[in-house]
């Protein structure tokens, strides 16, 4: 991470951009030297349009200004006028001429074929090529903007324990690192080293609106940065903060939006009366209907609607739709849910709001879930937590479990305990898995952070072997009298958190988990041998994958674990027995889906009529036709 950071600088846009425009020689940030005074011809002109300046020596011109496009302006300070003789689209079929037009300039600088239309005051900024702002009240900056660089954010914990400085082009990685550094590290102190540095080459002393930007129909901006393509529309204020886009990547701020002291960044959403403050918005995040987003950083691809989070680092791909709450949360793998009304924010012990949770990657948190911290699931990936069910201060690491409210009350067992099901989503849910991956993989649009959608891979296969050990090597427990439930607590087995899990669901576990562990190892196996088909315009022997060494580091994973689980066996065994375990996983699949079929039927009379019933949906589909391609390429390779 210490030589990441240093590699920081070199590819920020920020830097490149504010480096080439300071980098021009003078008078002009955008023109360098080729720009001189306006003479005495087009100062009378500009005169007799209605223009007033009371030191028309300080305004500069480039070869090709034409007065004709400036009129009804004051100019304060220098200024430094571009050339204007395209026309800018306002509506559907609706052009006007760039330039400059019923408005107040103070010490700006605008480029070629921009457009400036009724601004009661724009002040200290540089504004690009075919720039466009109109129908804005203040738009303002400070000497010394740093654009929202340097803010502290407070993630994790409110308090700030944790807090951070953010930089425009900060991404998940490096803040997941630095969160869990303590401060006055040596990591901290190169981020900090880096920081400064950072802040010296972003000085561009002015406000700045990069090319083919709109800004249209906004009370109020100040020390803002707006990168190219951006649009800003109906936005209340915008104070004190970094937009990169682009034109492949635009960035779009929306109605009733307030932003402050925060970072955004390409092919991101803010709209629909979101407040964003104190925040950094990885690439394509996006927040809209009123959600409220404080001291945070969202992931690549996440979503916040109407919610409140707080003080949280999210991952990628977090939904978040909903009236509910988020707080505190470290969550970097992300790929999670957050349900209508669910309040995983339970921070504040009466004492201090220090507390925090570490969901685990594709947690689901189901409706009005109360959550009370401190919370650990990091170790539990793809964990669900019931719709209603209130949990205590706890720590779980057990992948892939469904905690939900008791069933019964047990003797000796506080009525506070939930129960949880380890394993259940691999033997009751598998379709949502499978979904998860799919829509993820559909719908992502990051293009500088490496994601994997895929749910079986070291990160989420680890936790499980362990989990699977631990249930192995529990103590024997049996009835000690006649009727009576064997269950298990944390003390038991080591974590099951603040629940309790029925003998029942330990021996289904094993089983489940041990499944997820046979059907990872064996595809493994099955893309080993179809990446030698692909290379090699054959596998050859079958048997020779097994002997030789491992290229890749996801390959060494997945024949380790081929090895502990199905030892001893020739590839000449192991395929057909890849075969039975995708025949069982696309089945599986297709039952968890036909379980809502059967369920809406019985309570929706029209139910088969709107829905896509379990044999056509796509996903189910899809994964009968890999079965397909599966059998028909094992068995070729079985025959040569």
């Amino acid at each position: 991470m210490d030589s990441r950071i240093r590699d920081l600088l070199g590819n920020s846009e920020l830097v490149r951009i504010v480096r080439r425009l300071t980098d021009r020689p003078a008078p002009s940030l955008l023109f360098g030297g080729n720009v001189k005074p306006l003479s005495a011809e087009p100062i009378a002109r500009l005169r007799t349009q209605g223009c007033e300046c009371p030191d028309w020596g300080k305004i500069y011109a480039t070869e090709g200004f034409a007065p004709r496009a400036v009129s009804r302006t004051r100019f304060e300070g220098k200024c430094v006028l571009g050339r204007f003789i395209e026309t800018h689209p306002l509506a559907d079929g609706v052009r006007f001429p760039s330039g400059i037009y019923n408005a107040t300039l103070v010490n700006c600088e605008v480029g070629d074929n921009a457009l400036i239309r009724d601004v009661s005051l724009l002040a200290n900024y540089v504004i690009e090529d075919s720039a466009l702002i109109s129908s804005v009240g203040e738009m303002i900056a400070s000497s010394h903007p740093t654009f929202g660089n340097g803010e502290e954010i407070a993630l994790g914990m409110e308090t700030g324990e944790r807090a951070i400085r953010a930089y425009a082009e900060l991404d998940l990685d490096v803040a997941d690192a630095l969160v869990r550094e303590a401060k006055g590290s040596k990591l901290r102190k190169s981020y900090e080293e880096f920081l400064h540095r950072y802040l010296e080459l972003i000085a561009l002393g002015k406000g700045y609106v990069g090319p083919k930007a709109t800004v249209r129909v906004c009370r109020r901006l100040s020390d803002v940065f707006v990168g190219e393509a951006a649009t800003v529309e109906n936005a209340l204020a915008l104070v004190n903060t970094t937009i990169l886009s682009s034109a492949e990547e635009p960035v779009h701020i929306g109605d009733g939006v307030e932003i402050r002291h925060s970072l955004i960044q390409w092919g991101c959403g803010v709209t629909g009366g979101a407040l964003v403050e104190s925040s950094v918005l990885t690439e394509h995040s996006h927040i809209g209907r009123h959600g409220k987003v404080a001291h945070s950083l969202l992931g690549p691809n996440t979503g916040i609607g109407e919610g409140e989070v707080t003080s949280c680092l999210l991952g990628p791909f977090v939904g978040f739709h909903h009236q509910s709450l988020l707080i505190a949360a470290l969550w970097p793998s992300g790929k999670g849910n957050v349900g209508y009304g669910a309040n995983v924010g339970s921070n504040h012990t009466s004492k201090a709001p220090d507390q925090e949770i570490w969901p685990g990657e594709g947690m689901f948190f189901g409706l009005g879930t109360n959550i009370k911290f401190p919370a650990n699931f990091a170790r539990a990936p793809y964990g669900i937590i019931a719709t209603g069910v209130t949990t205590l201060p706890q720590k779980v690491e057990f992948p892939f479990s469904l905690i939900n409210s008791p069933s019964r009350v047990y003797e000796g067992i506080s009525p506070g305990f939930n129960e949880i099901i380890p394993g259940w989503v691999l033997s009751d849910n598998l379709y949502a898995l499978a979904r998860n991956e799919a829509k993820f993989r559909d719908r992502n649009k990051a293009r500088r952070s490496e994601l994997r959608f895929e749910v079986f891979r070291p990160e989420t296969i680890d936790p499980v072997k362990e989990a699977r050990a631990r249930l192995l090597t529990a103590p024997p427990k049996k009835p000690t009298r006649p009727g009576e439930t064997v269950l298990y607590l944390d003390k038991d087995i080591p974590g099951l958190g603040k629940n309790y899990m029925l003998e029942t669901s330990r021996t289904e576990a094993v089983e489940a988990y041990s499944f997820c562990l046979r059907f990872y190892a064996l595809r493994g196996l099955y893309r080993r041998l179809l990446a030698i088909e692909a290379a090699e315009g054959g596998v050859g022997d079958i048997e020779a994958v097994l002997r030789e060494s491992a290229d890749s580091l996801d390959w060494a994973h997945e024949l380790l674990t081929l090895q502990e689980e199905l030892p001893g066996r020739p590839v000449r065994q192991l395929l057909p027995m890849w075969v039975e375990h995708h025949r069982h996983y696309a089945e599986a699949v297709r039952i968890s889906k036909a379980r809502d079929d059967e369920r809406g039927v019985r309570i929706i009379p029209d139910y088969a009529d709107f829905h896509s019933s379990a044999a056509e949906d796509k996903l189910v589909r899809r994964l009968a036709a890999d079965q397909a391609e599966i059998e028909q390429r094992v068995g070729a390779w079985l025959k040569a």
